[in-house]
């Protein structure tokens, strides 16, 4: 790579900055979740940041890098967890977030810029049809929709919809290549997949078509209950109310669901089960509730709409967001992402609970895997030291709930899948010098990689 000060010129008309601070403010992301990732990755920082506003530009940036050996690594809202759109080997960060446009919609579908902030995104599909995107992250306000792709893979309607990577919640995606004369392909169907989850490492998305639902009317409940497993068992059938229109359920275990998380609403005995449903499904909801669980303590009822100025969303509360209320408190904490596999997902919840007691705090996210209900645990730990939460991690797999390691910046060591070879063998296609968000595929990396060990992986291929 030529000295960067010496070619910047050549961007000349693009918004490049180079102001030190600022650069590093732009080239991270929360990987400060992780005190694994901290110390890994505190250092990182690109060379300059190039703002695009439209994809000629980015094309004209694309072709740049590609001529004078430039690592590129695309950012949106920086919203990411563990790294993702961190540069590792410095570089040029590519800021997508002000291509924003809207560019159609309708029954069912619609086309929009990868910068676009998931919020505006169903705000403009509210106003226009009434509709809204099928499932979104807790960074809703703040996230993009392109950074959703490449690096999300569930979220607040996951309950209805399932994942990102089932067929069906990514129609189309817009994706320019790294070569000496870029390329703008349209994958569709299950082409996506070639992008979907890949970290921007082997394309950089500029749109995409994300399929739509009714935008209904929800309402927000948050229940208390005494018994954690009673909690769970309870948040369970709910989620299996295939009937009932629902968006969330959550459970927030004592005592960080009153000591952290919603500390003005619930006490430290309480274990909380978050729920966001159709506000037409009220009725059916209160009813259900006292005839199951007559026990539980109703602490929020209340139409979305009718949320008192300044208060947060309820989703803000559940997924990741959970995890970033607790660290508000304290930094002595830190999380993990484990499947709990359908259909015996509650007797490994009891049986870890158990097993681990207030070391792990069990905050659980019910969804639908594979066609059954089961759930995602985003518990807080207790952090001590890398070796012990290794041990945890370890323990936890070992009773068949995989761990998608959090504290891992690689697609592969994060145990999402094993190495892609679809998308491995598109990056040898799209970016033959391996310029794109580099270090994060280590089937790239290092071909000699064995990802052969004997755990379950979120995706399977």
């Amino acid at each position: 790579m030529a000295e960067l000060a010496d070619i910047l010129d050549e961007l000349d008309g693009l918004q490049v900055e180079t102001q030190p601070q600022r650069v590093r403010r732009r080239s991270r992301d929360f990987y400060w979740y992780s005190p694994i990732l901290k110390r890994a990755l505190d250092h990182v920082t690109g060379d300059a940041v190039v703002t695009v506003r439209d994809e000629a530009e980015l094309i004209r940036v694309v072709r740049w890098a590609y001529a004078h050996d430039v690592p590129l690594t695309v950012r949106g809202g920086g919203t990411g967890n563990y790294g993702q759109a961190m540069p590792l080997k410095g570089g040029v960060v590519l800021d997508l977030s002000a291509m924003t446009r809207v560019k159609e919609i309708a029954l069912g579908k619609v086309r929009v810029e990868a910068g676009a902030t998931i919020l505006d995104v169903d705000r403009a599909c509210q106003e226009a049809s009434g509709q809204e995107l099928r499932f979104h992250p807790s960074t809703r306000a703040t996230g993009t929709i392109g950074g959703y792709v490449a690096g999300g893979s569930s979220g607040i309607g996951s309950i209805t919809w399932g994942l990102l990577r089932d067929p069906g919640n990514i129609l189309a995606a817009r994706v320019v290549t790294m070569e000496p004369e870029p390329r703008v392909l349209e994958m569709r169907g299950a082409e996506v997949q070639k992008v979907n989850h890949a970290y921007g490492t082997n394309g950089i998305i500029t749109e995409l078509e994300m399929p739509l639902a009714p935008a209904h009317p929800w309402r927000e409940v948050v229940l208390a209950f005494e018994d954690f497993m009673a909690a769970c068992r309870w948040a369970d059938g709910v989620a299996k109310m295939d009937g009932l229109t629902k968006k969330l359920v959550c459970v927030l275990p004592a005592p960080i669901a009153g000591r952290w998380v919603m500390p003005e609403l619930a006490g430290e005995g309480d274990h909380l089960v978050l729920l966001m449903v159709a506000d037409a499904m009220a009725e059916i909801l209160r009813d259900h509730l006292a005839a199951t669980a007559p026990e539980a303590r109703v602490l929020m009822d209340v139409a979305e709409a009718a949320r008192p100025d300044g208060a947060l969303p309820l989703y803000e509360y559940s997924w990741n967001h959970t995890t970033l209320h607790c660290l508000k408190h304290t930094r002595a904490i830190t999380y993990l992402q484990t499947l709990f596999p359908p259909p015996h997902h509650l007797a490994k919840v009891e049986e870890l609970w158990r097993h681990f007691g207030e070391e792990v705090h069990p905050h659980l996210e019910f969804v639908r895997f594979g066609g059954e209900i089961g759930c995602f645990g985003l518990q807080v730990v207790d952090y001590t030291s890398a070796a012990r939460l290794q041990a945890i991690m370890d323990e936890h797999n070992a009773r068949g709930c995989p761990i998608f390691n959090p504290h891992d910046y690689t697609l592969e060591g994060g145990g999402m899948k094993k190495v892609d070879h679809l998308q491995l063998d598109f990056k040898r296609e799209a970016d033959p010098k391996g310029l794109l968000n580099p270090g994060k595929m280590i089937g790239w990396e290092n071909p000699d990689y064995d990802d052969s060990a004997d755990r379950r992986f979120l995706y399977e291929h």
